[in-house]
C-alpha cells in the first residue's frame, strides 16, 4: 500500500470525482492519466461509486481512492471496492482509528487547530483543509499551518485554475483536490485530458 504522502505527492491536483453512470468510470480515469494526474478521488455521493472505484482500478498507472468516507462502514465498503486512499470531509476519532488499524492511506479534512491536534495524537501528519475557500482560504491556511510546521495539506472546496498555483506554492500545501478536472457528465476524453495535462503542470 501507498503512504497518504506518496499519493500526495503523485501530482499537484487530486481530482474530485462524482460520477453518475457506471459506464463513465473508465473513460474519465483513462483521460485523467493520460493527462499526468494519477490520484483519483472518486466521491461515494451517488449509488455507483463503489462499483466506478473497482473499474477505474483496471486503468493502468490509476490510483483510486474514495472521498465522502464519513464513517468505519463506508471505509469498510471502499476498502472491498478496492480503494488505495481514503479521504474524508472531516475528522473523527472512530474513522481515524479504523482507518489506521487498516493501514490505508488516510486524508481526514479539518478546518481548525483542534481538528489537527486531534489528528496529531493519533499520529496523522497529513490533513485535507476543507472547505478551503469558505473556511477562509489561503491566509486561513497559512495562519492554522503556522504552530504545525510538520504538517501537510490538501485544500480542497472552491479551488480552480485560477487559483490553485497560488495554493501549491505554499510550502505545507502537496496537492490540491479540484472538481474542475473531471465535470460531471459524459466525458469528453480530449478536453478533461487537456485540463489533465494543464493541472499537472501547476506549481511546477
Amino acid at each position: 500500500m501507498m503512504d497518504v504522502e506518496s499519493v500526495m505527492r503523485l501530482a499537484p491536483v487530486v481530482p474530485v470525482i462524482v460520477i453518475d453512470e457506471l459506464e463513465h468510470a473508465v473513460p474519465l480515469a483513462e483521460a485523467l492519466v493520460s493527462g499526468g494526474l494519477r490520484a483519483l478521488e472518486v466521491t461515494l455521493r451517488t449509488p455507483v461509486a463503489l462499483d466506478a472505484i473497482k473499474a477505474m482500478k483496471q486503468v493502468p498507472g490509476a490510483v483510486v481512492g474514495a472521498g465522502t468516507v464519513t464513517n468505519a462502514d463506508e471505509l469498510e465498503d471502499a476498502l472491498e471496492a478496492g480503494a488505495e486512499f481514503i479521504v474524508s470531509p472531516g475528522l473523527t476519532e472512530p474513522l481515524a482509528r479504523a482507518a489506521i488499524a487498516s493501514q490505508v492511506a488516510f486524508l481526514p479534512g479539518t478546518a481548525d487547530a483542534s481538528d489537527i491536534m486531534r489528528g496529531l495524537d493519533l499520529g496523522l501528519r497529513h490533513f485535507k483543509f476543507f472547505p478551503a475557500m469558505a473556511a477562509g482560504g489561503l491566509p486561513a491556511l497559512k495562519a492554522l499551518s503556522a504552530p504545525f510546521g510538520h504538517v501537510k495539506f490538501c485544500p480542497t472546496g472552491g479551488i480552480g485554475p485560477d487559483n490553485a498555483a497560488e495554493w501549491l506554492a505554499h510550502d505545507a500545501v502537496l496537492c490540491v483536490g479540484g472538481s474542475w478536472v473531471s465535470p460531471r457528465g459524459v466525458p469528453d476524453k480530449a478536453m478533461i485530458e487537456t485540463l489533465a495535462r494543464d493541472a499537472a503542470q501547476l506549481g511546477s
